[in-house]
């Protein structure tokens, strides 16, 4: 039975659904404008929210192995969101005819006519047959609704009465789901069992927004094809909500991608991206009738040289991928070819073959990598080539479920950064007129390129704890959206200023931060930023008209050729383990994350090998960071005498923060019980597991562990903190290894760690190991209870934690009752007449009784106790004279 997230947003989904076409089929009854029942502002509105929560359910389920459910949700919601926009344009005449309408609309829905047809044909396969019949119901609608606008026979009852289905079928759906749950899962009715339909989609694509974003390829590729195959007669403003449509939910696709690990996907549709935003711009532009556009030739080039590259890479997920991205190189190169780029015919013939491509590869990928597709597409193939020689070995592919470095869990965007910068500062290379400069496309690739996708690659590489590489991306996005847009927006032209100027040095400055920070990250990254900052010396001397000629397209060129290596080699290096391409150390090397990163394993808790693999490394003398019921902790074998005194060196323990012991039960102190007092063993048994560390006497009971020499470095010369912890991933390392010298996981003086990302980046360098859980339950360390006095009925608190303080004073005060109330300890009952005093074996601890109405001490750390050890009563059969005599 799935989980309630998953069947709610199964519900959602289908729901919402079902509410836009109860929507659409209300109003499709009115024969025209005149008599339309929802104003177009108002539909346009409705939609794009219906949009927004489709887009919502759809992402929730985009990792759960629904590719039909998850592509039918994004597929309809960016139906809607496109459809809505352009209705909202109508109303505001924006869109001034019938005509300009039918061109605006028909290129979308031809599109999703199609992408919908496909979702049906490939959930009937799938044994969809609910969602197979909302998708060709939808689709049948969209047909209607195209045929309606070149021919006035075909009436909007036909369109009515197909949403209509879906609306019906959306009732049947949540019925039964709804009888579903008040059943308790006794009454099924067909097709809403969705256990059964997860069961069945195992196996499937993890990623299942893929086939959304080949089916944004379709929409832009449908807008230029429909013109040169003549459906539409103009390419204008109406056709732009489409583009920017498509480039908005690649650009989500592209971040989903990074979150499944499928950084060669994510870059692609983060390029993919970056030419529906400037389509979408060239149409806008047609609003203030510049006239002929012309498009940076060294741009599209480049842009090509980038497909082609990564083409090549994607022939590690099959052969069908890098072909594929061989029609986007096409793309450039006949944009490159013509100055008027997206509006001359060869670049429209080359939209219609994308979109054939495009409608084929979402067919596939929504089908799965079964045996007969795999081979068809070449899945495989050649990682097996590549896996046949010793020249090249490709790393192994990231399991989501495995533990990450970083805030969250992505994988690293730096090959799309460093792209974005390379295609930002070719775009630039172009000469403009500063008079006219909307003439030249140059804007959208360097706003979106070099600004809105290089700003997402800097988010992403701080969500991977990345900080520097983080704030070079932003801040480089920073740069060149500020520059775009007042260099090439037509908000510079020839004005040359001081303010301007001083906003260029602040960034110079900032800048400057970053290239001391790249010394210690590596070479290439170093050259990287100090070229940018060359690039910034260019708009400053533009800025006070002092530039020397040529200077501006040298550096421009040079910070293209850096980024561009940087592009291959982190491309290079994420595909490849061996060989690398080198990216030069560091000028300055520090300890840490560096120092740790490649020698200290990160397992993940939830797998019992994980802890037998950590527990083998802590029995081999070897240190590791391991969670807790509180904060992370750094943990040696107290066996082990070399690794207790290494993690005392390495970690260069505080005087005021001495190693703590820690056990897995009272079992393994049972051979030194006699050592201790009845109070203390009964107050251990009832404050533990928990979060509560016990002081008590140092003794001859520590010697049970095998600490030899190295027992100086745990606790203090009187005392040390004994803790059973309320955590099972520690309890059952420890069963397997035996008591635990316990420290705090992080520098001497600075807060405790509190993921396992933190214990990697400050410990790296000197652990053997780290068992990962994600964030820790709690933030706060564990309440010492100092119990050297609690003979005396009194116990003190040198660190209130966790645990309040009242409630460790209630543990003491109810084993103190016990006590009263005839509590005796058999295991400390001799054959002999009872004095009333009895001296333990360990030096400092006395036995003596304690007064029944003793003064109490004025100290705030303690409590007055009131114990009789003589009197009869409960038994603690642990303690009896039958297991050992004292």
């Amino acid at each position: 039975m799935p989980g309630n997230g998953d069947s709610l947003h199964h519900s959602v989904g289908v729901l919402a659904i079902s509410a836009g076409s109860l929507l659409l089929t209300v109003n499709s009854y009115s024969s025209n404008d005149a008599t339309a029942l929802l104003p177009p502002t108002s539909l346009g509105v409705l939609l794009l929210i219906l949009a927004a929560i489709l887009g919502y359910a759809g992402i929730r389920k985009s990792l759960g192995y629904d590719p039909v459910f998850v592509t039918l949700c994004l597929t309809i919601s960016a139906l809607w969101c496109g459809s809505g926009i352009i209705h909202i344009l109508y109303d505001m005449k924006v869109l001034n005819e019938k005509d300009e309408l039918r061109d605006a609309l028909v290129p979308g829905l031809a599109t999703f006519t199609l992408a919908l047809f496909i979702i049906g044909a490939v959930g009937i396969f799938q044994k969809e047959v609910l969602l197979s019949m909302i998708a060709f119901s939808v689709s049948l609608s969209l047909a209607h609704e195209i045929v309606m606008f070149y021919e006035s026979g075909i009436g909007r009852s036909a369109v009515a009465c197909s949403y209509l289905i879906v609306s019906a079928l959306g009732v049947y759906v949540t019925v039964g789901r709804g009888i579903y749950f008040l059943s308790k899962a006794k009454i099924i009715f067909p097709g809403t069992n969705l256990a059964k339909r997860k069961m069945g989609l195992q196996g499937q694509n993890k990623n299942d927004t893929i086939m959304i974003g080949l089916i944004m390829n379709m929409l832009s590729a449908s807008v230029f094809g429909c013109k040169l195959l003549g459906v539409i007669t103009s390419l204008f403003v109406g056709q732009v909500p489409w583009l920017w449509v498509a480039g908005l939910y690649q650009l989500g696709v592209c971040i989903i991608c990074y979150r499944s690990f499928d950084f060669l996907s994510a870059t692609s549709f983060g390029f993919t991206s970056i030419l529906k935003f400037a389509e979408g711009y060239a149409l806008l532009l047609r609003i203030w009738e510049v006239g002929d556009l012309s498009f940076p030739v060294p741009f599209p080039v480049v842009f090509a040289i980038l497909f082609f590259v990564l083409a090549l890479f994607m022939t590690q997920k099959s052969l069908a991928d890098g072909f594929y991205l061989l029609f986007f190189a096409s793309y450039c190169i006949t944009m490159a070819a013509r100055p008027n780029g997206f509006f001359h015919g060869g670049f429209q013939g080359v939209n219609i073959s994308i979109f054939a491509a495009s409608a084929i590869m979402t067919a596939l990928y929504l089908y799965g990598t079964r045996g007969g597709i795999r081979l068809l597409i070449g899945e495989g193939l050649v990682k097996s080539l590549l896996s046949r020689t010793s020249l090249f070995k490709l790393r192994a592919e990231k399991d989501v479920r495995e533990p990450f470095l970083g805030y969250s869990r992505y994988a690293d965007a730096e090959v799309l950064g460093h792209a974005c910068s390379v295609l930002a500062a070719f775009a630039i290379t172009m000469a403009v007129d500063p008079n006219d400069p909307m003439h030249s496309v140059v804007l959208p690739w360097v706003v979106v390129a070099g600004g809105l996708v290089q700003f997402v690659s800097g988010s992403l590489a701080f969500a991977r704890g990345k900080t520097l590489e983080s704030t070079a991306f932003i801040l480089y996005a920073i740069m060149w959206i500020v520059w775009g847009l007042t260099r090439y927006g037509g908000l510079y032209g020839n004005t040359r200023g001081f303010n301007l100027a001083v906003g260029i040095v602040c960034l110079m400055l900032f800048n400057g931060f970053v290239v001391v920070g790249t010394l210690f990250v590596s070479k290439t990254w170093f050259a990287d930023s100090l070229t940018f900052m060359l690039i910034l010396l260019s708009f400053l001397l533009d800025a006070i008209n002092a530039m020397p000629a040529g200077y501006d397209i040298a550096v421009t060129i040079i910070f293209g050729l850096v980024s561009f290596y940087c592009f291959l080699s982190t491309l290079f290096n994420s595909s490849f383990e061996s060989p690398q391409l080198p990216m030069g150390s560091p000028f300055v090397k520090l300890s840490g994350y560096g120092g740790g990163g490649s020698k200290c394993p990160h397992l993940p808790a939830r797998k019992v090998t994980s802890v037998w693999q950590i527990a083998e490394i802590l029995k081999n003398g070897g240190t590791c960071g391991v969670p807790s019921d509180t904060v992370y902790v750094l943990v040696a074998a107290c066996n082990r005498p070399e690794a207790v005194a290494k993690a005392y060196k390495a970690k260069i323990q505080a005087q005021d923060r001495p190693i703590s012991l820690w056990i897995s039960s009272l079992k393994q102190l049972e051979p030194a019980k006699h050592l201790f007092s009845p109070l203390l063993w009964d107050f251990m048994e009832a404050a533990w597991p928990s979060s509560i560390s016990l002081v008590i006497p140092r003794g001859h009971w520590l010697d049970c562990f095998g600490l030899k020499d190295s027992a100086k470095y745990i606790g203090t010369p009187q005392s040390i903190a004994v803790r059973i912890p309320d955590c099972s991933v520690t309890t059952f390392l420890i069963d397997l290894v035996g008591p635990i010298a316990v420290m705090s996981a992080n520098p001497t003086g600075e807060a405790d760690t509190t993921h396992h990302n933190q214990v990697y980046a400050k410990l790296g360098d000197v652990l053997d190991g780290v068992l990962c859980d994600g964030p820790s339950p709690e933030n706060i360390a564990s309440t010492v209870v100092d119990c050297t006095k609690i003979d005396s009925g009194n116990i003190g608190f040198f660190r209130v934690g966790l645990v309040p303080k009242s409630q460790v004073l209630q543990i003491f005060e109810d084993v103190q009752k016990k006590k009263v109330n005839g509590y005796i300890n058999r295991g400390f009952i001799s054959d002999a007449p009872q004095d009333n005093t009895a001296e333990s074996d360990s030096p400092g601890v006395n036995f003596t009784e304690i007064p029944i109405n003793g003064p109490k001490s004025d100290s705030d750390h303690e409590i007055g106790a009131e114990t009789n050890k003589h009197q009869n009563g409960f038994i603690n059969h642990g303690f009896s004279n039958e297991d050992e005599r004292l």
